[in-house]
């Protein structure tokens, strides 16, 4: 099984820039999308033999995401039972024969940290919703995380210590969530291998010389690591400040 995730920055934008066709060779079996940028009715995308789940958010032009799945779900939920992050489109939970799949956009904490408590309370209650849901079946979470967890996964670490998503406490959140018993699958496979970012500056230059962030991920229940086959990122895939990347699991 193939699973996709790309923070796309406006679906729109995207499809504009190519994004069917790396869908189409792709060919993933599930496709997860964030920061959808709209609301409904504002795409129509013709994604034959795929279902589509789409949790907007109400700010138009917003946030958003979706799951494009060529397997039908047991069942969908979206949000995490709180009006806020219900509003804003986070986060898409499915649940399949084997497992769930969680897709969520995590708050930005912001530049000056003015949403960092926001954040948090965010944190803590994505940690109880994965636990959860943990206990019941095995959990591929994907998507946006915002931050990046360890110094190797962004380019300047020191002159970005205490910046929104390299704070003490956003990686502090990641590091309890992998202690819980989680994997950040491309660690798995590639421990200690540097230059592997999924974000970059929009700024002049920043994306050829790869100066960039670690912040998508792929992450799934300890106990399904013998499942796991590959995690990677496509970073030669442009349309977004951010490139997809993929997991492979044997089912």
């Amino acid at each position: 099984m193939k699973l996709v995730s790309w923070n796309v920055n406006g679906l729109r934008a995207c499809v504009r820039k190519g994004f069917l066709d790396y869908f189409k060779e792709v060919n993933a079996d599930i496709f997860c999308v964030q920061e959808t940028k709209l609301q409904e009715g504002q795409i129509n995308l013709e994604l034959d033999g795929y279902y589509q789940y789409w949790n907007y958010a109400e700010r138009k032009g917003y946030s958003g995401t979706a799951v494009f799945t060529k397997q039908q779900p047991l069942s969908v939920k979206y949000g995490l039972g709180d009006e806020d992050s219900q509003s804003e489109g986070r986060i898409i939970t499915m649940e399949f024969e084997e497992f769930f799949l969680i897709n969520v956009y995590t708050p930005n904490s912001q530049r000056d940290l003015a949403r960092l408590d926001v954040r948090l309370e965010w944190e803590d209650a994505l940690f109880e919703h994965v636990i959860a849901h943990d206990r019941m079946k095995p959990v591929v979470l994907c998507g946006d995380l915002n931050v990046a967890h360890n110094e190797i996964d962004i380019r300047n670490y020191k002159s970005n210590y205490g910046n929104s998503g390299f704070t003490e406490e956003e990686r502090g959140k990641m590091t309890r969530f992998l202690d819980a018993g989680f994997v950040d699958t491309l660690r798995y496979f590639y421990p200690e291998k540097d230059g592997i970012y999924t974000w970059w500056s929009y700024m002049k230059t920043v994306r050829e010389r790869n100066i960039g962030w670690r912040i998508d991920y792929f992450i799934v229940s300890e106990r399904w690591t013998e499942k796991l086959v590959d995690s990677n990122a496509h970073t030669t895939v442009l349309g977004s400040d951010h490139c997809p990347i993929a997991l492979e699991i044997d089912m």
